[in-house]
Order: structure tokens, then sequence, then C-alpha cells
């Protein structure tokens, strides 16, 4: 017993020590300090309005936004799997958390978080960060386009200057404000929020480097302040981060929320590691970066450990960025301390400049978050996956309704159902049984085929290759080639015993040829080579089947001559 719990308690120590940062990790970040510098003071302008957006956005205030960047983004900046991932409050999390706020309050919110930040501990522990590469494409971008119309949809309320209508569906809140705007037009919320949005979109189309959502927000908030618009603000908050604190959790609601923090922790482990492997990508090529790859499980637990302290500070569960993120890389970030830089910028701002963050009018903040939204639907990656074929196109189109209509988790299980009955269809597809050609000598009259089986023997095909073995012709001897067969699993061995015990009903003999050894174990689990063992019929090799097969097949008496 006690040499057990020694051995559990050193694979948890393995475990634990291979998701923490070692000094070559930390070492890092002396590699170019001052082009890490500018690169987080740049992240941390574009990411200022977001912060407050999202937190506005999601229900708990903007001071929850802004302790979100600061403490999850430090954290995960420093423990994270990825030396360019900036993390903080996203556009993916918010739909989340909006319904999260409404049933349960901020209490309940950042109860989630917490128990969120300990699921991703306990999933980077136990190695699950290689799974999540296997979603496929169509279901991230109709993930990504999903959300981008749910944010736009959240927005709505705010961009018209009415209070949030009553509801959790986002396009029936929509639809309430809209009505409500319809009976008591004021358009100075509305001019502000699309001045804001057209500057994000046009300036950043014309000059991509300049932080115009920054320069949008400013602008706004000069305007409003100088001719007394009648738009409603952030208001007050406070200069600092409050105390660490476990106030807000009730034990007993604990369970009510487990299901709300199983959605934050999927969400948050599938857009983390999506931020990630884009960083990756646009960093493939760069020297300077040393070539680097995220590690998913570090990046888990970096995750894990942000969302489990930034609730204590007031913040909202939290996940790498994708915007954020590329920001970082395009400013020339080379390791971690950029995004470290980020959250301590925005942390002096928590702390020194409150106050005028506290005139920024919520229209402005909505601007932001609708061009946000605009910005995350890539028309042109889009119609390239449009064009390889009606499947993909279906799977995006299905995850993106499901985004809109229900919610992330289970628009990710529809998009994952459709693409798996989609994979099935190509995999049965792609396995086929070919009629061989054999010489006039060898098929003596007809009475022996040979046929050759292609690709993977599995649940999806077998029962296809079936029907089309056992209507093969009348052979007295039938050869199946083997060697090509890619992969058998237990229903392909279950309906090929079927097909065999047809064959010898009919009084036709069976030949099996080039079985691979590791395709073996499902056949003999289930008996099926039993008989053909005992008798001798399992070949290594084709022509030692077919001369088998010559050798036994029994003589064909001549006709009598001058018979009819």
């Amino acid at each position: 017993m006690r040499r057990g719990g020694v051995n559990g308690a050193g694979v948890i120590g393995r475990r634990l020590r291979a998701v923490l940062p070692d000094r070559r990790t930390l070492a890092t970040m002396r590699r170019d300090p001052r082009r890490d510098l500018l690169a987080g003071l740049t992240v941390a302008i574009v990411a200022l309005p977001l912060a407050l957006g999202f937190g506005v956005s999601s229900g708990a205030g903007a001071a929850a936004g802004l302790a979100t960047a600061v403490v999850a983004g430090a954290i995960a900046a420093v423990f994270g799997g990825s030396g360019l991932q900036v993390t903080g409050p996203t556009g993916a999390m918010t739909v989340v958390l909006v319904p999260i706020v409404a049933r349960y309050g901020t209490g309940g919110v950042l109860t989630v978080g917490l128990l969120a930040g300990l699921l991703l501990v306990l999933l980077a522990l136990a190695g699950a960060g290689r799974w999540m590469a296997y979603v496929p494409v169509p279901v991230i971008e109709g993930f990504t386009v999903g959300i981008a119309g749910v944010i736009g949809l959240q927005q709505v309320p705010g961009a018209l200057g009415v209070a949030k209508p009553d509801g959790e569906n986002p396009a029936v809140v929509a639809a309430r404000a809209v009505s409500a705007f319809a009976s008591s037009p004021h358009w100075a919320a509305v001019l502000l929020a699309a001045g804001v949005a057209a500057l994000m979109l046009i300036g950043g189309r014309l000059r991509p480097g300049v932080p115009f959502s920054l320069i949008a927000v400013v602008a706004a908030t000069v305007l409003a302040k100088a001719v007394d618009l009648p738009v409603a603000v952030i208001g007050h908050l406070p200069s600092g981060l409050p105390s660490p604190s476990l106030g807000f959790l009730d034990l007993s609601a604990v369970p009510a929320l487990l299901p709300s923090a199983l959605a934050v922790a999927a969400l948050g482990a599938l857009e983390s590691l999506m931020s990630a492997t884009a960083a990756d990508a646009m960093t493939a090529n760069d020297p300077r970066r040393g070539g680097e790859r995220h590690d998913s499980d570090r990046e888990l637990f970096g995750q894990g450990l942000a969302n489990l302290v930034a609730p204590l500070f007031g913040g909202v569960a939290a996940t790498g960025a994708i915007a954020r993120t590329a920001v970082n890389v395009r400013s020339g970030a080379v390791s971690r301390l950029a995004a470290l830089v980020h959250a301590a910028v925005l942390a002096v701002v928590v702390f020194a400049a409150a106050p005028l963050v506290a005139d920024i009018p919520l229209a402005a903040l909505a601007g932001v978050l609708i061009a946000t939204a605009v910005r995350m639907v890539q028309a042109g990656a889009l119609r390239a996956l449009a064009r390889t074929g009606r499947g993909e196109a279906a799977v995006l189109a299905a995850t993106a309704a499901a985004t809109l209509a229900f919610d992330l988790v289970t628009a990710v299980g529809v998009g994952l159902l459709l693409a798996g009955a989609l994979a099935l269809r190509a995999v049965a597809r792609a396995a086929r049984l070919e009629r061989l050609p054999v010489s006039e000598q060898d098929h003596a009259g007809g009475r022996i085929a040979a046929y050759r089986l292609h690709g993977p023997l599995l649940f999806a095909a077998a029962h296809r290759l079936r029907v089309e073995l056992t209507a093969a012709d009348h052979a007295e001897v039938v050869i199946l080639r083997m060697s090509r067969v890619t992969a058998i699993d237990a229903s392909g061995a279950t309906v090929l015993g079927e097909a065999l015990a047809d064959l010898h009903r009919r009084g036709i003999r069976v030949l099996l040829s080039g079985l691979h050894p590791e395709h073996r174990r499902p056949l003999d689990a289930l008996g099926i080579l039993d008989e053909l063992q005992a008798q001798g019929r399992l070949f290594a090799t084709t022509p030692e089947a077919l001369a088998y097969a010559r050798d036994t097949l029994p003589a064909v008496p001549a006709p009598a001559v001058g018979t009819r």
C-alpha cells in the first residue's frame, strides 16, 4: 500500500515538474528585452478597450475585465506553455459568462472561474493537451463565426443606448433592444458606436499597425465630454485591485455551477490552444523566436492557474486571446516578457488612471466589440474552406448556427458529431473490393476467383464489402488478398467472419493471403481465423494460395466423345 502511494506521488511529482516553467523557459525573457517591452506596450494599448468592453459585456463590470487582464495575463505569461500567448477576457468566454451572471450573479461567475481553473490544472496533469489537436478546422471556423455573431448581437443594447432587456438568447435580447429603441429613439449612442466601429475597421485596413481601437475610444470620450452627450459611461472604478478573497465562494452552490464550470474549462482549453497554435504558425520561420512551439499541457496548466487566481481579485474566466496574441507577434515580441509587460501596463492603468477610464461611454466600447466581431470573420478563409467540399461547409454552418441558437459547448458537440459522421462516410468510401484477373490456367474454367481488399475494414464500410463479396460469383475457391487492408476493428472482423460463413454455406472454400500481423488480433479474438488456420488456408503470399487452390481442386472429367 505504501509503495503504491509513493509511486502515485512520484507520478504526480513528475507531471507537475513537466508543466512548471524551467530555467531554460524563463531565461528566454533575456533574449531581447527592448523588443519585448515595445511589444508589451503595444498589446496593452490594444487590450485596454477590449478588457473594459468584455468586462462590461459579460455583466461583471469593467473593473472585472481589467482585473482579469492584469492577474490572469501575468500568471499565464509566466506559467503558460506559449512564449507569445497573451491571456485575458475574450469574446468567446463572454458569450458563456453572460447567462451565468444573469442566473447566479457575480459570485456565481467567480466561482465558475475558480472551478474551471481547477479543472484545467487537472487536465494538464492528466496530459490532455494533445487531444485538443483533433478538433477539425471546419468546427473551429464555424465556432468562430458563431461567436462573432453572438458578440455582435450582445452589443446591440449598448450601441443603441438602451438598458439591456431580460433574456439569455442574444438574438432575442437584441430584438427587444431594437424594439425599445424604436419606441424612444436617441441617436447619440448609435453615432458613437458606429463611429468607433467605422474608424477601427477602415483605419485598421489602411494602417494595420496603428491602435485605432484606443484612438477611437479616446476620441469618443473627448467628444462625449466636450458636448455633454446624453450617453451612459463606465462610471467609477476602484483605484487598484481588491484584496484577494474567497468571500464569493458558496460551497452549497458548487454542484449547480459544475456544468457551467465544465463548459468554461472546455472553452478555455480549446481557445487557448487554438491561439497558441496560431502563434506557432506565425513564427515558424522566424529565427529570433528560436523556432519554439508551445507545450499544450503546460499551456493548460498556466491557464488553469490564471483562472484559479483571477477570481480572488474579482476577475472573470480568461483564455488565451487570439487577437491580442497576433498583435504581440506582429509587434516583434520574442518571449513571454512581452505578455508580462502587457499585464504590468494595464496594472498601471488600474492604479493610476481609473478616473480617466470612468468617463468612457459604453456605446464606444460596444463599437469596439462590434468591430472586433467583424474582424473575427475571415471571409477569404471561409470561402476557401467552402470550396473544399459541401461536407466541410455543412459542418461550418451547423456549428455556427448551433452557437447562435444554443451554447458554445453544444455547438462544438454538434460540429464534432457531424464532422465525425462525414469522416466515417469518407472511410466507408475509401474501402473497396477489387476483382483480380487470374490466368486461364489458374482459374480453371472460372473455378478460382481472387479479390483484393483495399483500405480500412471498419464498421462504416464492412457491411457494404460483405454484400459485394458474398454476391461475387459461383467460383469454387475464393482467394482474399489482405495485404492492402490498413486497419481492422471488431465490427469489420465480425462482418468478415459472417462473409466467410456465407461463402462456406454455399460450398465455396476461402483462402486468405497477405494478412498483416497487427491485423490478426481482432480476428483471433473473435475466432474468425480458427477454422482457416486449422485447415491450412492462411498464406503469406497470393502465389502460394493460388498453387494450393490449383492442387486441391478436384479434376473435371472430360466430356465423352460423340455425346450431345
